[in-house]
């Protein structure tokens, strides 16, 4: 059964509003009878054609010299991919100011994400800052306060370099009520997963000596809004970094440059852009991104908080809305698995709506706190599917079904949706976003 943890100290682009069979699929039937395992590799092979040089000719593309090393002197994606871009649901906020944009999952492999397709969350603006005017200040119950500059940050020892996931605690909130959006980049596409470098931040707080006193941090950016969150001093003391680089070169303007906080595994919220100050305090201060916001509103009308931890949950990125299967025969499933409270261990498929599951195939590095990727290999002969897929991770925690969720939760939520998605594969190997029902 699955756990649900209680809380412990339309319209842009390929979005819109969904249909209601979208909304609520009721029937199963049928659903996965023709699937079968996956065909050997001869089989596959015995679709190709023979080689032949009429069928086959030499293409102009080998008949030209090509451009130059340096045409483009910082690299830039085919233009044949020109559609594999972060996206917005205009609709989603008051202003692009405070706005999102989705990072592409449906078009992306493996686990680390391009820099250039990290998703984006402002609350006031991206800020522009010049890393020589830079200043980061540590002050509060310490003994000793202390500003840095962004060369001193990089002069600390201990550098680290280490691969996390960072998801915003809405990703999903716009399915509480039902299937809305078509396409996991709009319904999962706000986490990315990259290698941050940084120092911990326990070294600049043991720099400055926190008092006995002291529980908590409240970090602070420098953007128009002042994002500020209250951080326990455990986790600012355990793995918290203060980083400067992203998948080996310079955080992105978007991503917080020159420095940002890095929270593991907790909601995205808190890993505040552009770090500006840490005041080291005795308890939370309150702010609005801990109170009107960022809390769980629950059937009842009372609200949890502090609900920092990001539970484990998974997404089938290939087939998806976005990503529609074309081909009968062999094929290969693809989805994303992540927890904030360690490794994930083991992800199930299903392709009947949940009836039945097979453990899928993790491949490549299973790393705590970071994106692990998962495939299945299967036949299909045309029916309809039905896709899901179940996460665990190596504390025995199994993602919940959006019942099980919302038997817990109630529908007035935003934040913190980690139930099971459901993809109907149609005959035609078009795909839309679903709940069984």
């Amino acid at each position: 059964m699955s756990q649900i943890h209680e809380p412990g100290k339309g319209r842009g682009g390929e979005a819109g509003t969904a249909s209601l069979s979208r909304r609520r699929f009721l029937s199963a039937a049928g659903i996965g009878a023709g699937v079968a395992a996956a065909a050997p590799l001869s089989a596959v092979a015995a679709r190709a054609a023979a080689p032949d040089p009429n069928i086959v000719p030499v293409p102009d593309w080998t008949k030209t010299l090509g451009v130059g090393v340096n045409n483009n002197p910082y690299g830039v994606p085919s233009k044949f991919e020109k559609d594999v871009v972060r996206r917005e649901v205009e609709w989603l906020t008051a202003s692009r100011e405070s706005s999102v944009s989705f990072t592409p999952l449906y078009a992306l492999d493996g686990v680390i994400t391009p820099n250039g397709l990290c998703f984006v969350r402002h609350h006031g603006g991206e800020a522009e800052i010049d890393p020589d005017k830079y200043r980061f200040m540590i002050h509060g119950l310490v003994d000793k306060p202390l500003v840095f500059t962004l060369d001193d940050i990089k002069r600390m020892p201990g550098r680290v370099n280490r691969a996390y996931f960072l998801e915003c605690a809405a990703n999903s909130g716009m399915e509480w009520r039902g299937a809305q959006l078509n396409g996991c980049q709009f319904t999962h596409g706000m986490i990315h997963n990259v290698f941050y470098t940084g120092v911990p931040l326990r070294a600049f707080l043991d720099a400055a000596g926190v008092k006995t006193s002291a529980k908590w941090v409240l970090a602070e950016g420098a953007d128009a809004s002042v994002m500020t969150r209250s951080i326990p001093l455990h986790k600012a003391l355990d793995d918290c970094l203060v980083a400067f680089a992203m998948n080996g070169e310079a955080l992105r303007p978007e991503q917080g440059y020159p420095v940002r906080l890095v929270v593991p595994g907790w909601e995205g919220n808190m890993w505040v852009k552009w770090l500006r100050r840490l005041e080291v305090g005795d308890q939370p201060w309150a702010q609005r991104e801990e109170t009107a916001k960022y809390t769980d509103l629950l059937a009842d009308g009372r609200s949890r908080r502090y609900t920092f931890i990001m539970d484990a949950k998974s997404v089938v990125t290939s087939p998806s809305p976005q990503a529609p299967l074309k081909h009968k025969g062999p094929n290969v499933l693809s989805g994303i698995a992540w927890s904030g409270r360690g490794t994930i261990k083991r992800v199930d498929v299903s392709l009947d709506g949940g009836r039945n599951w097979t453990t899928a195939r993790i491949e490549g590095p299973a790393m705590p706190m970071a994106m692990t990727r998962f495939y299945l290999d299967f036949d299909w002969d045309g029916r309809e599917l039905l896709v899901q897929s179940r996460a665990m991770d190596e504390t025995g925690y199994v993602q919940p079904s959006k019942a099980e969720l919302r038997k817990v939760r109630g529908e007035n939520s935003i934040y913190h949706n980690n139930g099971i998605q459901t993809w109907l594969v149609h005959g035609n190997g078009e795909t839309e976003n679903v709940e069984v029902g």
